[in-house]
């Protein structure tokens, strides 16, 4: 084994990420297919337009099997395919990384979403050009990488997970991961749970007044 391909023992490098999709409406704007109602775009990309081809070779997007060439590899950033179509599916995202890193592919599943199934946060009906966002935070885990890998994370000073502050998150079409919202949905989800725990109780005193 090269020197460039021994393991760091006993340490551990985290890369954040999202991936998912937008898709936006047609609204009778033409596509190839006259029965395509969405126009769409599945993605993987970095927080703040992060380059990630330094250690990410290619994605291969698998899509549905009824559209033209359904295996799609992007070997170069942007790693997107955009798409048209009136179904929702689920896509197979596969990331493979440079030698250098020595690691297996890594896939993940993403639900195609088209519709909203939803009011906005304002709770309005959801505007018709709006277009619908479902990506997720994710991080790639490097476990005891190689000395190249780590090196090369170091010089592009990724040795630390570091998410953006919301201020500085200019661009409206870019997901607003950041410090304070991941602190806002760790703050609902345990409101969520207390208001569970609260209803959970209630109905045991109702049922144990029936006994």
């Amino acid at each position: 084994m090269s020197t460039g391909n021994k393991r760091i023992k006993g340490l551990s490098v985290s890369r954040p990420f999202y991936y998912g999709s937008i898709a936006y409406p047609l609204n009778g704007k033409k596509a190839s297919d006259a029965d395509h109602t969405h126009k769409w775009t599945v993605m993987v990309k970095g927080l703040d337009n992060e380059d990630l081809s330094y250690y990410i070779k290619k994605v291969v997007f698998k899509l549905h099997e009824t559209y033209t060439n359904p295996i799609r590899s992007v070997e170069q950033p942007p790693f997107e395919v955009s798409e048209t179509g009136w179904g929702e599916f689920e896509i197979m995202i596969k990331i493979h990384f440079h030698s250098i890193a020595s690691e297996k592919p890594i896939s993940l599943y993403h639900h195609l979403r088209l519709h909203p199934y939803e009011d906005d946060a304002n709770g309005q009906p959801w505007p018709k050009d709006k277009p619908v966002m479902s990506l997720l935070y994710d991080e790639l885990v490097f476990n005891e990488p190689t000395e190249s890998l780590y090196q090369v994370f170091s010089d592009h000073n990724a040795l630390s997970v570091n998410l953006p502050n919301r201020k500085s998150i200019k661009d409206s079409t870019l997901p607003l991961f950041s410090i304070q919202l991941e602190q806002e949905e760790i703050e609902r989800l345990d409101n969520a749970q207390q208001e569970i725990n609260s209803q959970i109780s209630s109905l045991k005193q109702k049922m144990a007044s029936f006994d």
